[in-house]
């Protein structure tokens, strides 16, 4: 079965899909109906893999009216551009890629097995972080190096977050509820622990700040975000750090960890911190400074903002980073409203008579895996 065809199933519009979101260390378990109403939620905090199928039938005990499963996989790579029916081809491409995802790519392998023999009536579709990401221009998604590196490698500007900033911009488009500008131009930042952001015209991504790998872009809570790349084989050379070392210290112990000594690089903590810590109000200082620069490329890319988005758990809980994120951007005409900025779910925050509306989403991955393995079902 080929990447984005349809199968067999008759699943497209009606009955409960559930949607299987295994993350490195977690599985989260949902059933939408076609409104994409949760009618059911479950799942675990501490997840390895294993004894997936036992959880997953617990979990369906009972249920009815299942017509598809829809799978969060965070890489497609090159091959997966697009939700694709899952068949034991399709498995095997997957597992071929985990050298690019090696924490998560395993985990929704094991995901989708235990679910496929849970339903083995039903489709399973697989949804990909990356995929939204696979129309970036070559501009955006091509990097500066020799050509024989790319060739041999495959390498481009992958992007993450992807399932996420389609629901946030899709979401923005409902909130606003009236025509929007042609073309719609909209800045969707995911900001959790780990963050991005997508510059989205007219539904399409054609720019991000996560790279190759997720570690590129803004500051996050343990990851560093982009660092000059000489500053990487200085530290490689002469021994000065093991590659081992620095890759942990990238992934686990830089970003807002690293800047203000706090080991979570929770950045409720660091702000907490900030006050009376000197480290703390650099971390918090250095976070922002990237944000807001990196919301104004975003816009650069566009030509202009018609609307700034906000989604994630820092996004969705944090409003003395939203209106931070947004004090220097006066510019492009982004202005909140201190009121309004208090919403925690899908609400306009932006001041009235803005130039910009500003707004605040909640992430539901799951919302967009469920449309994406409907769409793609007769």
């Amino acid at each position: 079965m080929t990447e984005g065809t349809a199968g067999a199933g008759g699943a497209g519009g009606a009955g409960l899909v559930l949607v299987v979101n295994a993350g490195s260390s977690s599985l989260k378990l949902s059933l939408l109906d076609p409104a994409g109403a949760v009618t059911a939620s479950g799942g675990t905090d501490r997840w390895d893999g294993s004894a997936g199928t036992a959880g997953l039938r617990h979990f369906l005990a009972g249920q009815a009216g299942i017509t598809a499963a829809g799978h969060r996989v965070v890489h497609g790579g090159r091959r997966f551009t697009a939700p694709t029916v899952i068949d034991d081809e399709v498995v095997g491409g997957l597992a071929g890629l985990t050298d690019l995802a090696p924490l998560h790519q395993p985990r929704a392998i094991a995901g989708i097995e235990a679910a496929r023999a849970a339903l083995p009536g039903v489709p399973h579709v697989a949804c990909f972080d990356t995929a939204f990401h696979a129309s970036l221009p070559a501009a955006a998604a091509s990097y500066a190096l020799p050509a024989d590196w790319t060739a041999r490698f495959g390498l481009r500007r992958y992007g993450f977050h992807g399932l996420s900033h389609a629901h946030a911009a899709r979401r923005a488009a409902e909130l606003l509820a009236g025509p929007t500008p042609n073309p719609f131009r909209v800045v969707s930042c995911h900001l959790g622990a780990g963050a991005s952001l997508a510059a989205i015209r007219d539904g399409r991504s054609v720019d991000t700040t996560m790279g190759f790998t997720p570690l590129e872009g803004l500051v996050m809570a343990t990851r560093s975000g982009s660092v000059d790349p000489g500053l990487i084989v200085w530290l490689l050379q002469g021994g000065r750090l093991r590659l081992e070392e620095l890759a942990v210290g990238l992934e686990k112990s830089a970003g807002l960890a690293g800047l203000s000594g706090q080991p979570s690089g929770d950045i409720r903590g660091v702000q907490r911190a900030a006050a009376s810590d000197g480290a703390a109000a650099i971390a918090i200082e250095v976070y922002l400074h990237r944000l807001r620069r990196e919301i104004a490329a975003m816009a650069a890319t566009m030509n202009g903002l018609d609307a700034l988005v906000f989604t994630g758990g820092i996004g969705e809980h944090n409003p003395a980073v939203r209106a931070a994120s947004v004090a220097g951007l006066g510019f492009l005409g982004v202005s909140i409203d201190s009121e309004r900025n208090d919403a925690t779910s899908d609400a306009i925050i932006s001041s009235p008579g803005s130039a910009v509306a500003s707004l605040v989403v909640t992430a539901r991955e799951d919302v967009e895996i469920a449309r994406q393995a409907r769409a793609i079902l007769p």
